[in-house]
């Protein structure tokens, strides 16, 4: 799995403390709010609304002008987390009023109900039944999070982690293919805000950084790099197939395996790591110079010259910290990382000794200075100590020690990447959620876990999401 982080951007997520179970996708998360509890919505009925005129949500500062005036604001579609969708056409929500079925309903907060109908032309008496209005933000995000067939709008300076941010027709408001500017987004409504006080949200200002799950060079990856004239850029190019069938019996575990034919095309997931301002990954092998090739088991090694398939594609920053780092035992890590710093990719979650295991990585985005960690919970053998290689091992006192030192180094985001969780399962251990809410406890902006080698649960905790499991990148 990817995910596309806007910060400061858009967002994707499942309502406050709850996870959900996400698919593999693309989504761009901010640092905005997340979703409380409130009224459940109405067909239409606006008792329990807000009264024209108040501004809801993080759009309106406490200590912002009493007075408010008339201004052309960013409107945003936005979807649940689970959503498929990155961007939707105006004709697909205007479809709703003759029967489309595209959605099931259109959710809208009530105090900029009206502009925003205006806006996207619609009629609030010809959606009937299939208007939702609710009473915030935050209450629209919480109803989106369990309606994952509906769509709602909001201001751009209300998107939070908890909803996933669509483009609008062929622009984009948030994500590496932004729009420059808010003058540039297609999509404005006239509403009320303070006077005199700027957007929060400016694309121009924006960063993105994208998040993938495991990867590993050895085996059959090793075998598709050697076959194909791409080379190292075979795992990335990407593409289209067709899926020709399926089989039970080709897979050790039982699964529903399919058979695919390659039906050429351009592929987009290149475009989009090296579109990122950061893209990063946890790294599940060591590639050291004395590799050696695995075709089957659980012991892995790469070539290191593979490592070009990484850098090829945009990466910047590698996690180590897992339990197969080891596998070459302590040189292989060393070499490990002399290798990765070869190909200029940055990385943590490793080091010689314990105190630089844990020791983040400073990585410059947009003006912004981005500190990333990398932990492991999984395999005590390869863990560091005071004088030997090793991995960082993934604990309470850790994060508060090691987030206060990315501080203190200048860190202004810092991103956690755990190995942890059990291998085939979506829903998060007690303790990868007693160490996710830590870390975010802690001082941590995000975390964003791997391991269990599927798609797993993520939540919104304390306005900061939590990836559990990106899955299997490569």
């Amino acid at each position: 799995m990817v995910i596309g982080v806007g910060l400061f951007g858009g967002g994707s997520g499942g309502p406050n403390g709850t996870p959900s179970a996400v698919p593999s996708g693309i989504a761009a998360v901010p640092s905005a709010a997340s979703p409380a509890d409130s009224p459940a919505p109405s067909d239409g009925d606006t008792s329990a609304s807000q009264s024209p005129g108040e501004s809801a949500g993080p759009s309106a500062s406490p200590d912002a002008p009493a007075e408010l005036v008339d201004a052309a604001v960013a409107v945003v579609p936005v979807t649940s987390f689970r959503s498929p969708l990155s961007s939707v056409k105006p004709i697909d929500v205007r479809a709703l009023v003759g029967g489309g079925n595209a959605f099931d309903h259109v959710v809208l907060v009530e105090a900029d109900a009206d502009a925003i109908l205006d806006a996207v032309r619609l009629d609030r008496e010809a959606l009937g039944k299939k208007l939702k209005i609710v009473a915030s933000p935050d209450a629209l995000a919480k109803y989106l999070a369990s309606h994952r067939s509906d769509i709602g709008f909001l201001r751009a300076d209300d998107v939070g982690p908890s909803v996933k941010a669509l483009g609008w027709g062929q622009a984009s408001l948030f994500g590496g293919d932004r729009v420059k500017s808010l003058d540039a987004w297609p999509l404005q409504a006239t509403l009320k805000i303070p006077d005199g006080q700027p957007p929060a949200y400016d694309p121009a200002r924006a960063w993105t950084m994208v998040a993938g799950g495991d990867v590993l060079l050895d085996r059959g990856v090793k075998l598709a790099i050697d076959d194909h004239a791409a080379g190292t850029n075979y795992p990335f190019n990407g593409g289209t197939v067709d899926i020709t069938g399926t089989c039970k019996d080709c897979s050790p575990l039982g699964w529903d395996t399919p058979y695919t034919q390659r039906t050429g095309n351009a592929g987009a997931f290149r475009e989009l790591t090296k579109g990122a301002d950061i893209a990063i990954a946890n790294f599940e092998n060591p590639a050291p110079n004395d590799w050696r090739f695995h075709p089957s088991g659980t012991v892995f090694s790469a070539n290191p010259a593979n490592i070009a398939a990484l850098s090829d594609a945009g990466f910047d920053w590698v996690s180590m910290a897992n339990n197969h780092i080891g596998d070459a035992g302590d040189d292989g890590i060393l070499q490990t990382m002399k290798n990765l710093d070869k190909f200029d990719i940055a990385h943590a979650g490793t080091g010689r000794n314990t105190k630089a295991a844990h020791k983040a990585a400073l990585i410059e985005a947009g003006g912004v200075t981005v500190g990333l960690l990398g932990y492991d919970t999984i395999a005590p053998s390869y863990w560091s100590a005071s004088d030997s290689p090793g991995s960082a091992r993934m604990t309470v006192g850790a994060l508060k020690r090691d987030i206060a030192r990315a501080r203190a180094a200048g860190a202004e985001v810092v991103v956690v990447m755990p190995h942890w969780g059990v291998e085939y399962t979506a829903r998060p251990t007690a303790q990868q959620r007693k160490l996710g809410r830590a870390a975010i406890n802690a001082g941590a902006d995000m975390v964003i876990g791997n391991h269990p080698h599927w798609v797993g649960a993520m939540e919104v905790y304390k306005d900061k999401p939590i990836w559990y499991a990106m899955g299997n990148l490569v």
